[in-house]
């Protein structure tokens, strides 16, 4: 039996990588429902103050093909205690690489009044989106982690 009946996570997922299957299939290995959050366009530009390569539509649609993935939803706000409103999920999966991040403890003690856990992932190591992008701006190539 799984730990958690429905869980979550949340990410931009532009340029989908090895490091975003992993997250979603560690997730996915401890609950028995995962919902898959694909921050909107409107989103990314607020926050990140840039305009993702794939269109939040075809970025949903990529994640909920993936076969660890139960739903995708668009996400408009990276309050997870909103999210939690609308979707009504036990636990929220993050990669370990934001733990002790100061929004994330504020995020850890918002959802706990609620009884839902935050639950950090391995993050595959030297992989990113920014990572990839820039890689493929200077030198024109493809970028491919090595299985270990």
């Amino acid at each position: 039996m799984k730990p958690y009946k429905i869980g979550y996570t949340q990410g931009v997922y532009d340029m989908f990588h090895i490091g975003h299957l992993n997250l979603i299939n560690q997730a996915k290995a401890l609950c028995d429902y995962l919902i898959v959050g694909v921050n909107s366009d409107q989103l990314v530009e607020r926050y990140k103050n840039k305009t993702p390569v794939i269109c939040q539509e075809d970025r949903r649609t990529i994640v909920e093909n993936i076969k660890a993935v139960d739903q995708a939803v668009i996400a408009d706000t990276l309050d997870k205690t909103e999210m939690l409103q609308a979707l009504g999920f036990n636990a929220v999966f993050i990669g370990d690489d934001w733990k002790g991040n100061a929004r994330w403890i504020r995020t850890e003690e918002e959802l706990r009044r609620f009884g839902v856990d935050v639950v950090y992932l391995a993050h595959t190591p030297d992989i990113s989106s920014t990572a990839l992008r820039k890689a493929t701006e200077q030198t024109g190539s493809t970028a491919c982690v090595e299985e270990t």
